[in-house]
């Protein structure tokens, strides 16, 4: 069976990815929607070599016996087998989206850019945002556009070391390699937990002002709570940035 280890290995890959693409979101928890089309073709385009390269392999066979048995003959080393088992472990268990241990390894790091006016929020309260769009209003515009304003956010639970703990959500520009992390400290009997780790919540609260706008001391930026709801993590875990 060794002579079709490179065949398994192809067909395995290219399920595993049809698999989290085809049926389902599953693949959210690891790229952009922008990619799926990528991934599907990819996984087919691998089935299908998958396929081709089995069917060669026994015509092969056919055509000239059994070959030699070597370690390295027709079916490649024994060690690309070790390859199959990532490709297993996505078809069958594939792994969760990133959540507060990726999140608390991240440095505070925050994009780059100058203090300024911000376009003005939607009229009506409270206002749906991500804590990407929170985050950069509440430490860069000059316009305050969040006073006086009731928001809604939803993102996971993290804690900090001195009992604070934080509306987390990772933030991707391509796939979860990538990831770096926004959050919004969250303050106010109302949102009193305790919340365990990696809950997913929808917060409702207004903008507390910190620190001088554009310095490190207004981060994290912090929401005065009047509610918070668990609710399911979404299908699509990580905010575009």
């Amino acid at each position: 069976m060794r002579r079709y280890g490179p065949a398994a290995l192809l067909l395995l890959t290219g399920g595993a990815v049809l698999r989290i693409t085809l049926f389902g979101d599953l693949y959210l928890r690891y790229v952009q929607p922008a990619l799926r089309p990528y991934l599907i073709v990819s996984g087919a385009a691998l089935m299908l070599l998958g396929l081709t390269t089995g069917l060669t392999t026994a015509a092969h066979h056919d055509g000239h016996g059994h070959g030699h048995g070597h370690g390295h003959g027709v079916g490649g080393p024994r060690v690309a087998w070790l390859l199959t088992l990532p490709a297993l472990a996505l078809l069958l268990f594939p792994p969760p989206a990133l959540g507060s241990y990726s999140a608390g390894r991240d440095a505070a790091q925050r994009a780059a850019q100058g203090v300024g006016a911000f376009p003005a929020l939607p009229a009506g309260n409270p206002v749906e945002l991500t804590l990407g769009e929170f985050s950069s209003r509440a430490m860069y515009d000059s316009g305050r556009s969040l006073k006086g304003r009731t928001v809604r956010m939803t993102g996971f639970v993290t804690h900090g070391d001195d009992g604070t703990w934080y509306l987390t959500r990772l933030q991707v520009s391509c796939c979860a390699a990538d990831a770096g992390t926004g959050k919004v400290e969250i303050r106010g009997t109302a949102a009193d937990g305790p919340w365990p780790a990696d809950t997913w919540l929808t917060v409702t609260g207004t903008w507390h002002p910190k620190g001088r706008l554009g310095t490190d001391a207004a981060w994290p930026p912090v929401l005065d709570a009047t509610s918070a709801k668990q609710v399911k993590q979404p299908a699509d875990p990580y905010e575009k940035r």
